[in-house]
């Protein structure tokens, strides 16, 4: 299947298998005039995510650690097949976060064949095929073949992961929530070097310091990144009978309103509002600074979303990327931190 929308993080659907991809406004109406849409053969990448996570790593730090690795560009030309017994222990919706950044490592797309996870979570929902044993029989072909030869394949160890966050000002800018902010003078490529030091002043960090030390302003959970339900009821999990750091700012925005509606019948507004977090409508809200959710000029913030770019949450604004549970944590806190810090 393949899927295209007018949104670059459209990739989310290859947790489903599909081959998904955003597309400009001009390649929109020749698909919905024609159906079809001239495309080159992308390269193949396959990343290979082999063991198993510990407590407290998640899968927004396996794709951020992907992307430190193989940098924002790593990907481009190609689309990328996640596997390994790591990523077949993710949920759907874990999946769903590491295809959506897919783009970040600069891919056209990212998708993860599908199992029987895969079919159970569609099995119900709304809009599934009506014969749904048939449309199965036909999913589960859509395997890469064993002898498959990919262009590019890399491995990763997910016994070795941390907790993961950004320091600088583009995705592939991070390390484990337990290092400290690096040195530019220890990069030896000279682009990558002057990037580093370009990021640092822009996000008032200073080489050495530890990043558990960075102090908060605002914590966003949400974004079609980490917006789902799975991500409420994580981040509730830590939050839930604790308090707010003081002068500290949550905003909660569920990433669709079927997830809202869903959070609310558990009572996960009720966790949120009682820890002192704002519980917001769906939306895309702090992720690209829209209407009056933005930082002000040298506020720092610890987001679910896919981007920290300079001015992505407002002019001036600083990003660090992190998963649910760190940016819980880090609300009780106040300083970057996971659950294991509390």
């Amino acid at each position: 299947m393949t899927i295209v929308c007018g949104d670059s993080h459209t990739s989310t659907h290859g947790a489903f298998g599909a081959i998904a991809f955003g597309i400009g406004t001009s390649e929109v109406e020749h698909v919905l005039a024609t159906q079809t849409l001239p495309s080159r053969r992308p390269k193949t990448m396959a990343i290979n995510v082999e063991g198993s996570l510990k407590s407290g790593v998640t899968a927004k730090d396996i794709i951020l650690a992907i992307i430190a690795q193989i940098g924002t560009g790593g990907g481009q030309g190609y689309i990328i097949e996640y596997r390994g017994s790591a990523i077949r222990e993710l949920s759907m919706e874990g999946r769903m976060t590491v295809c959506n950044m897919s783009i970040e490592a600069g891919a056209r797309a990212g998708l993860i064949a599908p199992d029987q996870k895969t079919f159970d979570y569609i099995k119900g929902k709304p809009h599934a095929p009506e014969d749904f044993a048939a449309a199965q029989s036909y999913w589960e072909t859509l395997f890469t073949d064993s002898d498959a030869k990919f262009d590019v394949e890399i491995t990763l160890d997910a016994n070795t992961l941390e907790p993961f966050v950004t320091w600088g000002t583009n995705p592939g800018q991070g390390l484990p929530l337990n290092a400290s902010v690096p040195n530019p003078a220890d990069i030896k490529d000279a682009e990558e070097r002057g990037a580093a030091e370009r990021a640092l002043e822009y996000m008032g960090l200073t080489a050495g310091t530890p990043l558990k030390k960075i102090a908060i302003d605002t914590v966003f959970l949400g974004s079609c990144t980490n917006g789902r339900i799975e991500d409420l009821r994580a981040a509730a999990s830590v939050i839930e009978g604790k308090k707010i750091a003081p002068k500290l700012r949550m905003l909660v925005v569920p990433g669709s309103e079927r997830v809202r509606q869903q959070a609310m019948k558990e009572g996960l507004d009720k966790v949120f509002l009682d820890f002192g977090a704002e519980w917001r409508n769906a939306g895309c809200s702090m992720c690209l600074g829209m209407n009056p959710d933005q930082l002000a000029v040298g506020e720092r913030s610890a987001s679910t979303s896919n981007r920290n770019f300079e001015g992505r949450q407002g002019k001036g604004g600083r990003t660090h990327l992190v998963s649910p549970l760190v940016a819980a944590a880090t609300a009780i806190r106040g300083t970057l931190s996971s659950p294991a810090d509390l």
